[in-house]
């Protein structure tokens, strides 16, 4: 086996989310031809991560506020939904920081915000995605089982599962706060990621894998499987869009998301090489990974409208929330309103 190689954050390789990736050590690493792939990088990351950082904020913003406002009128979907918006708001807040990593080709803050900002990043992406399983299951019971689960749905059962979500997530990205540490790469200081052993880097790999996209994707088909059967069944003039929208958010998640754990896990099999290396191949390989990470962290700044805007309830809360914070004439949020009727009307459901 040959032996790891620590790798960069993002000034010399695809991508800032690699400081949790480290590579074999491959020659061609050093052979192929870097520069186009650095500015590539450097111009197509910063502009993505930037649009994302600000519509995700506003986005998961509007929906931890509407939710703090009404916190006297939460239920366990409203908690779900707040945590999962601060979940995709912790995750965000880490761009700025990589984006100016990218920027200017160092890491200038630190070796206790190198760790403690990886650590971050990985329990935001950790979180979210768990409490979007959460939401699921709590779907599929309250749909399912409705008289036999309405006792056991308290707030303080739920306090207690948002309190393991977040502890399981935490545990889950401790081994980048443990092992991220600052490094000198010739004039330049790097933020790398630097397990002490290979098992490390398979954990990271396996657990991102199958806790980011293998779990989450069975949970959601297993129990929307179940529940559209259910739902069409239904006397109601929405279960057409609600079969819809149900079957958007799998496949959303899954186009979302898939092609970055592919292209990860390919980068893997090239670093360790099982699949043929070559520049070309390595420069197919770096690409694939950066766009399809763009694409994969977009996926934050739908979250508000696949999760909370789709409900009449909370539409309405936002509408008025913002009719506070900005009046405008009377019939532009009439004509909102109308839109809002037409939507999904339960939280619970959507």
């Amino acid at each position: 086996m040959a032996n790891i190689t620590e790798e960069p954050l993002v000034p010399t390789t695809f991508d800032y989310s690699s400081y949790y990736d480290s590579d074999v050590d491959n020659s061609t690493n050093y052979v192929c031809e870097q520069d186009d792939m650095r500015a590539f990088s450097k111009g197509f990351l910063v502009t993505i991560y930037t649009l994302v950082f600000i519509l995700g904020f506003l986005g998961n913003g509007l929906v931890v506020c509407v939710l703090v406002k009404h916190r006297n009128q939460t239920n366990m979907t409203d908690m779900c939904l707040f945590n999962l918006a601060f979940s995709d708001l912790l995750f965000l807040l880490t761009l700025p920081f990589y984006i100016h990593y990218t920027l200017v080709g160092k890491w200038t803050f630190g070796d206790f915000m190198c760790r403690f900002l990886s650590c971050s990043h990985h329990t935001g992406f950790f979180s979210s995605i768990f409490f979007m399983v959460i939401m699921t299951l709590d779907r599929y019971v309250v749909i399912m089982y409705a008289h036999k689960v309405a006792r056991h749905r308290t707030t303080k059962a739920c306090f207690s599962l948002i309190v393991l979500i977040w502890i399981l997530s935490f545990c889950v990205s401790l081994p980048t706060f443990i092992f991220t540490q600052l490094e000198k790469d010739g004039e330049t200081v790097g933020c790398y990621y630097s397990p002490d052993n290979e098992m490390w880097v398979y954990y990271d790999l396996f657990a991102t894998n199958i806790l980011g996209l293998l779990i989450p994707m069975l949970v959601m088909v297993a129990c929307y499987s179940r529940i559209i059967p259910t739902l069409v069944k239904m006397r109601t003039a929405k279960r057409h869009r609600i079969v819809k929208l149900i079957i958007s958010i799998v496949i959303v998640f899954f186009l979302f998301w898939a092609p970055y754990h592919i292209s990860r896990f390919l980068k893997f099999l090239y670093s360790t090489d099982i699949i043929a290396s070559g520049c070309s191949v390595e420069m197919r390989l770096k690409v694939s990974t950066i766009v399809s990470e763009a694409i994969a962290y977009t996926h934050c700044c739908l979250n508000p409208i696949i999760y909370a805007f789709v409900g009449q309830k909370f539409m309405r809360r936002a509408m008025q929330l913002l009719k506070k914070w900005a009046p405008g004439p009377e019939s532009s949020f009439r004509r909102s309103s109308v839109m809002s009727r037409s939507s999904v009307t339960s939280t619970v459901i959507m």
